[in-house]
């Protein structure tokens, strides 16, 4: 099963801040990630299931 991107966060008990923080990017992308306005690039999403601890084959992106 798919998790979301904000599941993934929320499940990592990080802010929105500190996973962008650990990507060195603004808070402001994760949140258009989590809202689906944009889609983070496929090195992102290897490097967010990374920081989520969560295998990149269940992380919806």
């Amino acid at each position: 099963m798919k998790i979301s991107l904000k599941a993934a966060r929320v499940n990592a008990d990080l802010t929105q801040q500190e996973a962008a923080d650990k990507l060195g990017i603004s808070k402001y992308t994760i949140i258009n990630w989590e809202l689906g306005r944009t889609k983070p690039k496929k090195c992102v999403l290897i490097a967010l299931a990374k920081i989520y601890n969560i295998d990149i084959k269940n992380l919806k992106g």
